[in-house]
């Protein structure tokens, strides 16, 4: 039994996953952190107030704390638009950049002329159009 646990601790996708979680932990406070002490600030200075806390409503002797859910969605609002801006769009802009870089594969088909269907390099006829073509080879 220990062996068999063994080999599930050691797996690569249960060690991929704890790295994950660990790291996105860290990196969820490093975001946070640049919410809470660089956004927010910056925010609290344009509008002039950055805590609703103390917003509440009483109903029938009871306090509604709708100032608390103000707060989590504004936190929310400001942590996926900095996420977004910060990490998923200079992603997106390095994938794109990397994928330009690659090399084009060596197809073993090319466009007919006529059709512009997928034909076989060392085809004379298109096989949709029945075009005569050229062959390259």
């Amino acid at each position: 039994m220990l062996k068999d646990f063994r080999t599930f601790i050691l797996r690569g996708n249960v060690v991929d996953l704890a790295v994950a979680v660990v790291i996105g932990a860290a990196f969820g406070a490093v975001v946070t952190a640049l919410v809470r002490d660089m956004v927010t600030p910056i925010i609290a200075a344009l509008v002039g107030k950055h805590n609703f806390a103390n917003l509440t409503l009483n109903v029938h002797g009871s306090k509604l704390l709708y100032g608390d859910f103000i707060n989590a969605v504004v936190a929310f609002v400001l942590i996926a638009t900095v996420i977004f801006f910060f990490v998923v769009q200079p992603l997106n802009k390095l994938q794109k950049l990397a994928s330009s870089r690659k090399a084009p594969e060596d197809s073993s088909e090319r466009k007919c002329p006529e059709c512009l269907s997928d034909i076989p390099k060392e085809a004379t006829r298109c096989r949709f159009c029945t075009s005569k073509v050229k062959s390259v080879t």
